[in-house]
């Protein structure tokens, strides 16, 4: 009689060996290494080829839902990425808007009570914020033809 060693291939050779390394194993892989042990049977080769196929699927879908994983990772990494990219350049703009207003001589404390004091009144009218739109983006236009 053949060995069953001999008919199994190097990537199942190995697979056995792993799963024999392991502390707990499935119902399937325990089987599978169970028959691989069991040479002069040859009555159990159609549940070890079974068994082989089923690892070799579990195996294919392990490294598909790892490839998922991965790529909704570095989507999730490449949003993070994006989201602090823009923050960054709208806190660079709102540093701009400081220096383009001459305030940055100012403490930080004087800065944020000025700003703060605005942001509360709310009976600011209408035509006095856009009398601030038109000056402000006056100013901002100047200095952009400057660069």
């Amino acid at each position: 009689m053949r060995e069953i060693e001999m008919q199994l291939d190097a990537w199942t050779v190995e697979r056995i060996a792993h799963l024999k390394s392991l502390k707990s194993r499935t119902e399937q892989q325990e089987l599978l290494v169970l028959l691989s042990e069991k040479k002069d049977e040859p009555k159990n080769d159609k549940k070890l080829s079974a068994l082989i196929k089923f690892e070799k699927a579990s195996v294919r879908a392990a490294k598909a839902r790892q490839a998922v994983n991965n790529l909704l990772d570095a989507e999730k990494k490449s949003t993070k990425e994006a989201d602090r990219k823009a923050r960054n350049h709208r806190l660079i703009q709102q540093g701009l808007l400081i220096d383009f207003a001459g305030l940055e001589a100012w403490d930080h404390a004087e800065l944020l009570g000025a700003l703060m004091s605005t942001a509360k009144s709310e009976s600011i009218p209408e035509e006095r914020r856009a009398d601030w739109k038109r000056i402000g983006d006056s100013l901002i236009s100047s200095k952009e033809q400057k660069l």
